[in-house]
């Protein structure tokens, strides 16, 4: 049952892109320079000689300065970048304008696709971010398995664009307040088209995998880099979730420098290094990114063990057009190993109910402080049509939410193969 919607059209993500115009591209490079103004930065191209559009993009993403950096570093060439619905709320037309790909995050969407092959078939540079998110803890995010057959049926170079320090200057779960932190991107090539030839599916895919693979708080470490600013933990809690000393979920907070546990009492201080220090006792994790990981450790022993279950009463404003948020009032939402992600509600007269089975969402998006709608933390349930982001009544629980869904979709992949 789907929303009963007053009017019933929906923004039509499979538009084909433009070409940029030319004066566009000297815009969009002069207006990424002006914003990258007072930072220290580098961009450093690594086996990229010779190297001539049409290929593709495949880059890290950690904050909205990814663009611009990237922008910069592929001037002066013609970029299609792919974008989610709701960065073209309220200006459609200038993100087609731009040559921007509409896309709804973690659906099965063909349309993508197509449009990929098209920006290559006329000799353009595709730029795609395949963790289709900010990464929450400056590491890795999932990539999905499907990158493979893309590069193999596109028949392009490959290029892995490495952003660092993005994070460190705006960490996602705080990006109001930036640091000063110097920034170096990578561009290196990493696959040709006769390696892609000669390449099963798995190799690609292992190749994208390695050469995105990065780690913001080791980089920080070993490069020396020191944010002494006063607030750098607040916010940090929207991550590490869970107390490693009493076991408690959604009870961590933060403030200043320090991060703590309301349970248990138990505080830790956030080093100008990056480096986690307990104010007594044992550090358990002194690297942020471990404590991170060992939440994903928990929450998947709770879905082997059969005891992980989410429902919860949710505020809900769906995306079917780009002219901005419907509100569809409270509802209620379900994430469990057997159905996955269960949403429902009653708007305008009619119930609906919003199912994305296991094997329809490999990872989720979520966002914290998410300005658009309110100022708190939110989820994004998309389907091909539409997109519900769902305000949770229970607290700090987005971040377990992602790990549970990664999970179980990978469970149920499992089984298919079996």
């Amino acid at each position: 049952m789907q929303v009963n919607y007053k009017n019933k059209k929906r923004y039509d993500t499979g538009k084909k892109p433009i070409r940029q115009p030319l004066y566009l591209m000297g815009l969009i490079w002069v207006l990424s320079r002006f914003a990258l103004m007072g930072k220290k930065r580098k961009i450093e191209k690594i086996n990229m000689e010779g190297l001539k559009p049409p290929y593709m993009i495949l880059s890290n993403h950690m904050s909205f300065i990814d663009f611009e950096l990237t922008a910069m570093a592929t001037w002066p060439h013609r970029v299609n970048n792919v974008v989610n619905v709701d960065g073209y709320i309220k200006r459609a037309w200038l993100m087609e304008w731009i040559g921007s790909i509409c896309t709804r995050k973690f659906t099965t969407d063909l349309k993508l696709v197509r449009n990929i092959f098209t920006v290559a078939k006329r000799g353009d540079i595709l730029c795609m971010y395949p963790e289709a998110r900010y990464s929450p803890c400056g590491i890795t995010s999932y990539l999905p398995p499907s990158l493979g057959k893309i590069v193999k049926k596109n028949k392009v170079p490959v290029v892995a664009v490495v952003h660092r320090g993005n994070h460190l200057l705006s960490p996602f779960w705080n990006f109001r307040k930036k640091r000063k932190v110097p920034l170096h991107t990578t561009l290196t090539q990493i696959l040709t088209v006769e390696d892609i030839e000669r390449m099963s599916v798995d190799e690609i895919n292992a190749k994208i995998k390695e050469s995105l693979t990065y780690d913001e708080y080791r980089y920080q470490k070993e490069n020396g880099i020191l944010i002494k600013e006063k607030f750098r933990a607040e916010g940090l809690h929207r991550i590490l979730y869970q107390c490693p000393h009493c076991m408690t979920e959604s009870k961590m907070d933060s403030k200043g420098t320090e991060l703590f546990c309301t349970a248990c009492g138990k505080r830790w201080n956030l080093n100008e290094d990056g480096s986690l220090s307990a104010l007594e006792g044992e550090t358990e994790f002194p690297h942020i990114p471990d404590w991170f990981e060992w939440e994903r450790t928990q929450v998947c022993k709770q879905i082997e063990e059969g005891t992980y279950v989410y429902e919860d009463e949710v505020d809900v404003f769906s995306l079917p057009r780009t002219q901005g948020f419907t509100k569809l009032g409270k509802g209620k939402l379900t994430h469990d190993v057997e159905n996955g992600w269960v949403l429902t509600g009653h708007y305008n007269g009619s119930d609906y109910r919003i199912q994305r089975k296991p094997l329809e969402i490999n990872s989720l998006h979520v966002e914290y402080d998410y300005f658009r709608i309110r100022r708190a933390d939110c989820l994004d349930i998309s389907t091909e049509t539409d997109s519900f982001y769902c305000y949770p009544t229970q607290e700090n629980i987005v971040t377990k939410l992602a790990f549970a869904t990664e999970k179980i979709y990978d469970i149920a992949l499992k089984n298919r193969e079996k």
